[in-house]
């Protein structure tokens, strides 16, 4: 899974990005301190594994994991070069998901690149620049279609139709990703990789006061939960400079911190979890002496299709699935109790693999 944290300059875009991979990049009070895009390789949080490696007494535990992107401050004119420009519209392209931060907090230290804050300002500065760049993109590719279409193409023509209307839908303001589309269209719209197509979450970026009076809804994250839900996106809020503190702490620690702020879980938890669910993504389990870990795959998925994420040799030798749901085995206690209790199952290629099912693939090649 990749994610690209896109927002203004000095949102707390770097300072995130520096909580949550621990890969230092730079973090400063002045726009565009972010040249290139820091990457960064994150394990998914998943207790399961500790509990399964505990019971099979493993010699390792592999968490699945997910790619963040820090991409440098976008201005408003980014996409006709204001600021770094093209090139970082660019890198957005490749990723799954936008993590779309924003700055929901007073500080007079801070430098708001438009001189005072306005989320909803902010978040349209951004949507905007996104827009004008997937209707270049577009245009390019209906200027393309054009020869098909005059050639009396049937395919091309419902495509270019389908152009028409997305690019009515860009030029009234509105990211791809709100305009109502059949599932055999939808397909042909992702084949475009159009910025505004792409799911957003966005991220409320508030202070550590607010985070630790437990005002977590205030009055700038209820305006952009209200933005959010009038265009289907998720909403988290975090605090970036709390996070980068957890980032170099010991579970023990962090844990402490934690309970000090009222707080369950970290901010890359919930961002993570969330991730998930609009992505539609979830994980299942391999288990044994040598490794426990962690898969992810879409919802939905058939167990062939699931066992190639191992590989490939697997998905093509498919023979079945041995299952067992992770509750049942820990309250079984271990496999073999599972067996007893007959929750231990045999599964076909029909199968639809379920989250947190620990699974051992059968097959031949």
């Amino acid at each position: 899974m990749k994610l690209g944290i896109v927002g203004l300059p000095n949102v707390g875009k770097s300072t995130l990005f520096n909580a949550i991979t621990k890969a230092g990049a730079e973090s400063a009070n002045y726009p565009f301190c972010t040249i290139e895009p820091n990457v960064g390789v994150v394990s998914v949080p998943d207790k399961r594994l500790d509990v399964l490696q505990e019971m099979y007494n493993s010699k390792k535990k592999v968490f699945t994991s997910v790619e963040f992107y820090d991409i440098a401050g976008l201005v408003r004119g980014a996409s006709k070069g204001e600021g770094l420009g093209n090139k970082f519209l660019s890198h957005i392209r490749e990723v799954e998901a936008i993590c779309h931060v924003v700055r929901c907090f007073n500080d007079d230290n801070v430098v708001h690149v438009e001189g005072s804050v306005d989320p909803i300002r902010d978040i349209e500065t951004i949507n905007l620049e996104l827009i004008f760049s997937d209707l270049e993109i577009l245009e390019r590719r209906m200027e393309k279609a054009m020869k098909l279409v005059r050639s009396g193409d049937k395919k091309a023509k419902e495509e270019y139709a389908l152009m028409e209307r997305m690019k009515a839908h860009l030029e009234s303001n509105k990211p791809v990703r709100t305009l109502e589309v059949t599932e055999e269209e939808n397909e042909f719209v992702q084949s475009l990789f159009l910025i505004s197509s792409k799911s957003v979450l966005y991220v409320c970026n508030i202070s550590e006061d607010d985070m630790m009076e437990g005002n977590l809804d205030n009055e700038y994250v209820k305006i952009v939960k209200e933005h959010a839900a009038g265009e289907n996106a998720e909403v988290v809020v975090i605090c970036a400079k709390l996070e980068e503190e957890l980032s170099s702490l010991e579970d023990d620690e962090k844990k402490e911190l934690l309970e000090e702020y009222g707080l369950d879980q970290a901010g890359l938890d919930k961002l993570i979890n969330v991730s998930y669910r609009l992505l539609g993504l979830i994980s299942y389990l391999t288990a044994g002496p040598q490794e426990i870990r962690a898969w992810t795959i879409t919802t939905g998925m058939k167990a062939p299709q699931a066992a190639g994420k191992i590989h490939s040799d697997i998905e093509r030798g498919f023979i079945r699935a041995e299952v067992i749901a992770f509750n049942d085995l820990v309250s079984c206690g271990s496999e073999s109790a599972a067996k007893e209790k007959g929750l231990y199952r045999l599964e076909g290629k029909e199968y639809i693999v379920k989250d947190g099912d620990v699974i051992l693939f059968r097959f031949n090649v």
